[in-house]
């Protein structure tokens, strides 16, 4: 026994005394296979960054940098470089406003959440939008379209789309193959001197799913010679193949922003064992984001784990696994190294270093599930009576053994029992297909009128149903509970004013917000008889602001919303517009005998009283 401690002793101090290899980089600088301060920094202000690519978000990575605007709008925006302006797109959410411009080097940058585009363009996307008679629209463009110079003005700083606040995202990516590469690999003026932060470390049973398990979590402390876990010299387990994830931050100098770290590599004994890099990520891949991380403890209110490890199903380059996939084998009792190096994009490192060994008094015999299992890379169908479900081998990133309940409630309207599959704690990578056989009678005047509808504590996903003879079926991204509803309620729509003919002369624009118990599917106004142009930012309120098309005088508005599965409201309004002056504000008549000192005493008379 005491020959055992001497060892671990021993190993213990030899571990921790050699000092690293790695370079301690003052003023670290990022790799030069990209080409350096060809792009310029989108705006002129100085330059600070919310948000970097591979920051951890909900279902995605970001993609890019979120441009710090100083919770302005409407500061100008600038070309990062040469080039021709090759799309715009508009949409409710995601980029909202957003420019594509391609360059000649063979790299494309991306400029979202804007306001108003340049004149030139945006007298050309309106004219688009009343042509093709949508607001969200898409439009590519050839180079001699609206070509562009290094640092020409192209649009003014926004918040729309998926944007939580006034900010600019940019991206760079690579033309031909649409991938998104870290803008901070091309020189972005942003210094850079500080190591990456690690917080905890995760253990996990890889002899069973992620999914059904509870990770341990340990928390990190850093030290003169990098980081430990805290208060164990020596990390004993009963897990003979194990796995690690990590929680890590970043940050650049100067600021307390906290953005995702770049890189991370394991290492067994001193040999790499698996490492990721945030370097390159399409958006085809972007959702593998959901098996980078410990989905279920981040769903369930717990900070982002990052796996040192890749899931059977997660498909996603962001890996490097010549050695492995992450898993570590303890094959004997012996005292064993682990380290973890972490990096930035200027590859100012951290390490954690700590000791493993295996304990067989540690462990645990588990009682195996008797359930259906699904499987990743697998097609996988669960059958119950009334209810199907159909996942395709993309769906799933680890094996999970299936949970199905049936409750007969039927709320007003339900044409079916709820039925819940799994927790939607375990993520879904591709759409699985639900079907459902109707509990009630259903006439065939209204069977165009069902809709599925998924539930998960405060989260709802509505589909319009489709036939498949006697079955109900619709595609959803996440597990939860499955109920099929009648809809025969036509949308809501508010009225503008007040009157027989709304007078609209005070206001600048008109603001609908039309409901829907189940959702709506389609918005048009007419103008007298003519479609007019309401935005849809952020996917709420329908805005449009009184502009030429709208002349001073009587006219009658008309408005049309359709709902998911094909209720119509349509409702029509006489409103009159012409030029306003409000009315002078009336001056405040001082009483005699009311100075402030007067009433400032009176004030402080009453509060003692």
């Amino acid at each position: 026994m005491k020959r055992s401690n001497l060892h671990i002793a021993v190993f213990f101090f030899s571990f921790f005394a050699i000092p690293s290899c790695l370079p301690e980089n003052v003023l670290a600088q990022p790799p030069t296979n990209y080409p350096q301060n060809y792009f310029r920094w989108p705006l002129n202000i100085k330059p600070e960054i919310v948000a970097n690519l591979g920051e951890l978000r909900a279902n995605h990575w970001h993609m890019g940098l979120d441009i710090r605007t100083n919770q302005k709008e409407n500061l100008l925006v600038y070309a990062a470089a040469g080039g021709y302006i090759s799309k715009i797109r508009i949409e409710r959410f995601g980029f909202g406003r957003c420019i594509w411009i391609t360059h000649p080097n063979g790299y494309t940058t991306l400029y979202a959440h804007l306001n108003n585009f340049f004149p030139a363009l945006e007298q050309y996307v309106t004219e688009q939008q009343y042509k093709q008679e949508t607001w969200a629209i898409e439009l590519d463009f050839p180079k001699e379209k609206f070509p562009v110079a290094k640092g020409q003005f192209i649009a003014y700083s926004g918040n729309t789309g998926g944007s939580a606040g006034p900010h600019v995202h940019f991206e760079i990516r690579d033309t031909k193959t649409e991938e998104c590469i870290n803008p901070m690999l091309f020189g972005m003026p942003l210094p850079d001197n500080v190591k990456p932060s690690l917080l905890k470390l995760a253990l996990y049973d890889r002899s069973r799913s992620i999914y059904e398990q509870s990770a341990q979590i340990f928390p990190l402390r850093n030290t003169d010679s990098g980081y430990v876990i805290s208060k164990i010299p020596v990390l004993k387990t009963g897990l003979s193949k194990l796995s690690f994830g990590l929680q890590a931050i970043d940050k650049i100098s100067g600021s307390n922003n906290e953005n995702g770290i770049y890189s991370a590599k394991l290492f067994f004994d001193e040999q790499p064992v698996i490492d990721f890099t945030m370097e390159r990520i399409s958006y085809a891949e972007t959702r593998y984001l959901n098996a980078h991380i410990d989905y279920k403890y981040r769903y369930n209110g717990g900070p982002y784990f990052q796996n040192l490890f890749q899931l059977p199903g997660d498909h996603c380059g962001v890996y490097h696994k010549e050695n492995g996939d992450g898993v570590i084998r303890l094959t004997d009792s012996a005292v064993h190294s682990v380290r973890v190096e972490v990096k930035d994009v200027n590859a100012n490192t951290s390490q954690l270093r700590f000791l493993v060994r295996y304990d067989e008094s540690l462990a645990k015999a588990i009682t195996p599930m008797q359930s259906q299992q699904f499987v990743p890379d697998y097609v996988n169908l669960l059958e119950k009576p009334g209810f199907e479900v159909y996942l395709p081998e993309t769906c799933l990133y680890d094996s999970v053994h299936s949970f199905y309940y049936r409750n007969n409630s039927f709320p007003e309207g339900a044409v079916s029992a709820i039925h819940q599959v799994n927790e939607a704690s375990v993520p879904v990578h591709s759409d699985l297909t639900v079907r459902i056989k109707p509990d009630r009678a259903i006439g065939a005047e209204i069977k165009d009128r069902i809709v599925i509808q998924r539930t998960y504590r405060n989260s709802t996903d509505v589909r319009k149903a489709i036939w498949e003879g006697e079955w109900m079926s619709a595609k959803f991204r996440d597990f939860g509970f499955f109920q099929a509803f009648i809809d025969e309620d036509p949308p809501v729509i508010n009225d503008p004013g007040k009157g027989d003919t709304i007078n609209l002369s005070p206001v600048s624009r008109i603001v609908f917000t039309p409901a829907d118990n189940f959702g709506l599917k389609n918005f048009r106004a007419e103008l007298d008889g003519k479609w007019l142009r309401f935005t849809n930012d952020k996917g709420r309120n329908f805005i449009y602001s009184f502009d030429e098309r709208c002349p001073y005088g009587v006219h009658e508005l008309k408005v049309t919303v359709e709902d998911i599965v094909g209720n119509v409201t349509t409702r029509s309004w006489w409103f009159k517009k012409y030029p306003y002056t409000p009315p002078p504000k009336k001056k405040a008549v001082k009483k005699k005998g009311t100075s402030k000192k007067t009433v400032a005493k009176k004030k402080t008379t009453t509060k003692k009283k």
